[in-house]
C-alpha cells in the first residue's frame, strides 16, 4: 500500500518538474495575472476616486464573487491542462513500476495540486495589485459600504452585496470563495480528462465549453432579460437555476444564509463532492480502456 502511494506522489511530482521552462504554464500564469489586473483595476480606481482604503482580501471577494469572473479564471485551466493525460517519456516507468490506476491517481493528485497553486497565485495576485491601499485587520472597509448599501457597486459591476457584509468577515468569505472556486474548476478539469481518456483531447475541450456554457446559461439575470420574468417570477428562477448550476454553486452570493431558498454552502460541497466522486469513478473505469501510444522517448 504504502509503495502505491509513493508512486501516485511520485506521478503527481514529476509532472509539476515539467513546469520548468514551459511556456504554457508560463503563459497561464501571465494571462492570470492580467486577468486579474483587469478584473480588480475598477475596484482600486473606485477606491482612489472617493479615497477610501480597502481590506487586504476584499478585491478578491468581490471580483471571485461574480459568476462571469469565476467562469473566466477556470477557462484558462484549459491552457494548462491541454495536455491531458500527460503522457511523458516517463510514463512508460511509471505503467511498469506501478499499474494503471496507479498512474491515473497520481495525474489526479497533480491536477488536484496545480489548479490549488493556480488559484492561490490567483488570491495572492488580487491582494498584491491592491496592496498599496489595503489594511490587513479582519473587518470590511468603507469601500465595501459604499459598494453594497449604494447602487454604487451596480454602476460599475461590482458585486458586494449587503448579505455579504453582514453575514461574514472579509477572511472567511475569502476562504469560502476560495473553497468554491476549486471545488468548481476541479469538477470542470475532471470532466475534462474524463472524456480526454475516454474520446480524446477533442472531446475533452468540447466537454469543458459546454460546461461553460451551461453555467453561463443558466444565470437568473440572463434568464430574466430572455424570458421578461416579473419579479416574483424572477425570485423563483434565480432560485431554480441556483440549486442547476455548478457555476452559480461556484458564486457566494447565490447560497442560503437563512433567510431564502437558495442551496447553503454545506449543501454546495456535499453536491461538489459528489460530482467529484462520480468523476473520480467513471475516470478510472475509462482509463482501463485507454489505449497508450508512445513513439519513442517522446509522448
Amino acid at each position: 500500500m504504502f509503495r502505491k502511494l509513493k508512486l501516485v506522489g511520485w506521478t503527481a511530482l514529476y509532472n509539476f518538474r515539467l513546469w520548468k521552462g514551459n511556456t504554457r504554464v508560463i503563459a497561464t500564469f501571465i494571462l492570470a495575472f492580467i486577468l486579474c489586473f483587469l478584473l480588480t483595476d475598477k475596484t482600486v480606481a473606485f477606491a482612489e476616486a472617493h479615497e477610501t482604503t480597502m481590506q487586504l482580501v476584499e478585491a478578491f471577494v468581490w471580483t471571485f464573487g461574480d459568476s462571469n469572473s469565476i467562469l473566466l479564471s477556470s477557462l484558462l485551466l484549459l491552457l494548462l491542462f491541454a495536455d491531458m493525460p500527460f503522457i511523458t517519456p516517463a510514463t512508460p516507468f511509471f505503467l511498469a513500476r506501478g499499474s494503471r490506476k496507479t498512474w491515473v491517481f497520481g495525474q489526479m493528485v497533480y491536477i488536484f495540486m496545480a489548479t490549488a497553486v493556480y488559484l492561490l497565485f490567483v488570491l495572492a495576485s488580487t491582494c498584491l495589485l491592491c496592496m498599496r491601499m489595503s489594511f490587513t485587520k479582519n473587518t470590511w472597509s468603507r469601500t465595501a459600504a459604499i459598494l453594497a448599501y449604494s447602487d454604487e457597486g451596480k454602476r460599475i459591476a461590482l458585486p458586494a452585496t449587503v448579505k455579504t457584509l453582514e453575514m461574514s468577515r472579509p477572511y472567511g468569505a475569502m476562504l469560502c470563495i476560495f473553497g468554491l472556486l476549486l471545488l468548481y474548476t476541479l469538477v470542470m478539469v475532471f470532466i475534462m480528462l474524463f472524456f480526454n481518456l475516454w474520446k480524446g483531447q477533442m472531446a475533452g475541450i468540447i466537454s469543458v465549453l459546454s460546461f461553460s456554457v451551461y453555467g453561463l446559461l443558466l444565470n437568473p439575470e440572463n434568464i430574466q432579460k430572455l424570458l421578461r420574468l416579473p419579479d416574483v417570477l424572477y425570485y423563483k428562477a434565480r432560485v431554480w437555476v441556483g440549486w442547476l448550476s455548478p457555476l452559480n454553486h461556484a458564486t457566494y452570493a447565490m447560497h442560503d444564509f437563512g433567510y431564502d431558498q437558495l442551496p447553503t454552502l454545506g449543501q454546495t460541497g456535499l453536491i461538489f463532492a459528489l460530482l467529484l466522486a462520480v468523476l473520480l469513478l467513471v475516470t478510472v473505469r475509462a482509463m482501463r480502456h485507454y489505449g497508450f501510444v508512445f513513439k519513442g522517448t517522446e509522448s
